[in-house]
């Protein structure tokens, strides 16, 4: 699956992984020493994360129900908890960077297919 940023289409993922097991989500990206080029973990439902434990560094992009950007967390480095964003259902984890390299902004739609 790949996320594209629908306002410019430029490309935040073409390796999107989905945890939306209880498992799957509460382990996250931990135990990895990073994210290939283009990799991105998909978390729903997730309203807010942590990189407690995390070797690396990871940009966040919260998602409503419709895949529409509420907020956006850059270099989120370890041993972060971000706020709850009650209007978010998802998170895409990608990167560090990528947000800054493709302009996503909240308010922007993202296609996950």
């Amino acid at each position: 699956m790949r996320a594209i940023n629908l306002r410019n289409n430029k490309e935040l993922s073409n390796k999107v992984t989905i945890a939306c097991g209880l498992f799957a989500r509460m382990k996250g990206l931990l135990g990895r020493q990073g994210l290939e080029t283009g990799e991105s973990l998909w978390i729903r439902p997730c309203n807010s994360i942590h990189t407690l434990g995390m070797k690396f560094p990871i940009d966040a992009v919260f998602l409503d129900s419709r895949n529409t950007v509420v907020k956006v967390k850059q270099e989120l480095s370890a041993n972060r908890i971000t706020g709850i964003y009650f209007s978010a259902s998802s998170v895409l984890e990608v990167s560090a960077g990528t947000l800054q390299n493709t302009d996503t902004q909240v308010g922007d739609r993202i296609e996950i297919a």
